[in-house]
C-alpha cells in the first residue's frame, strides 16, 4: 500500500502524519503565521479605507475551516472553484451564525 506522500509526490503528507503541522498549508490556511498576515492586512486596510472591500479566492476559499476563519477576521468574500462552492457556503453560513450568536467564527 502506497503512502499518502507517495501518491500526492509531496513531503507536507509526512510532515502532518509526524505531527509537525496540523495540515497542508496549501488546503487549510496557517492561522498562526498566514492568518496574522491577514488579520494585520485587514486592519491596517480597514483603518485606511473603512469601506474596502476584502476577500480571498482560490483552493482557501473553498476550505471550510479557511472560511470561518476569514469571517472571523471580516473579509467579505471567499471565491473557489466551482465544485467547492456548495461547501464554501455552508460554511460561510455556519460562521456567520455563530458570529450572530456573539461566538468566533474560527
Amino acid at each position: 500500500m502506497r503512502s499518502r506522500a507517495t501518491t500526492r509526490g509531496s513531503f507536507l503528507p509526512h510532515y502532518v502524519d509526524a505531527g509537525l503541522i496540523q495540515a497542508d498549508p496549501f488546503v487549510s490556511i496557517d492561522e498562526e503565521g498566514i492568518g496574522q498576515l491577514v488579520r494585520l492586512g485587514a486592519k491596517r486596510g480597514r483603518a485606511t479605507r473603512p469601506d474596502l472591500k476584502l476577500g480571498v479566492c482560490g483552493e482557501h476559499g473553498g476550505d471550510p475551516a479557511s472560511v470561518r476563519f476569514f469571517a472571523s477576521v471580516g473579509l467579505d468574500y471567499v471565491s473557489c472553484s466551482p465544485y467547492r462552492v456548495p461547501l464554501a457556503r455552508l460554511a460561510a453560513a455556519q460562521a456567520a451564525v455563530l458570529v450572530a450568536q456573539g461566538g468566533r467564527a474560527a
